[in-house]
């Protein structure tokens, strides 16, 4: 039986679609439940416009999708655990705490169930896919160092930054350039020391 999907329906299809399932299934489920009417002429009709608004819905929703994905792309977040010298920690990061945590540092608030990785049970830098979007996947970075560690690890990547900082400045500081004319002076000067020098030894 043809019935077209007033509702998203998992494995089945989206709104707006016309698909074929069993016909107890429609009639005794379906339409009833108002998910589906049956595929006639006059429903086809009716659902043009449905359809029309369900595909410019779904575009909208996929561009904030997106969006959000590209926003959250490459962010690093830090945990303390406590952890074994073998790099084990005794418990996890599980992808709640991740969740939480990104929507901390960035406000993007997504369910824990699109992080597509298990707890983290090891001390290190994981590449976590966050499954946002219909472009690539953007990749979360979970650094997890041992919990007696943190303060300092925050400490030197502080540090680190603003070394970094420091040598861009130096970088784009001017250089002062000498006239040739003092160049040359300071050149004539030395190579006339160098013949004091020798005469002295001499």
């Amino acid at each position: 039986m043809k019935v077209i999907l007033l509702k998203d329906l998992y494995k089945h299809g989206v709104a707006g679609e016309v698909v074929k399932v069993a016909p107890g299934f429609a009639r005794n489920y379906l339409i009833p439940r108002k998910i589906a009417v049956q595929a006639s002429d006059s429903a086809l009709k009716q659902t043009e416009a449905v359809r029309a608004n369900v595909i410019a819905h779904r575009a909208q929703y996929d561009n904030m999708l997106n969006e959000l994905a590209r926003q959250i792309d490459g962010v690093e977040l830090i945990f303390g655990r406590r952890a074994a010298s073998t790099g084990k920690l005794f418990g996890s990061v599980t992808t709640q705490e991740i969740a939480d945590e990104l929507m901390v540092k960035t406000g993007v608030d997504i369910n824990r169930r699109r992080i597509s990785q298990k707890a983290l049970r090891e001390v290190g830098t994981h590449d976590v896919p966050v499954r946002l979007g219909n472009e690539v996947p953007p990749m979360l970075k979970i650094t997890i160092v041992p919990e007696d560690e943190l303060t300092e690890f925050l400490a030197a990547r502080e540090r680190a930054e603003q070394g970094d900082d420091y040598i861009e400045d130096a970088s784009t500081a001017e250089t002062e350039v000498m006239p040739a004319a003092m160049v040359q002076e300071a050149i004539e000067q030395a190579n006339a020391d160098v013949a004091s020098d020798q005469a002295d030894d001499e």
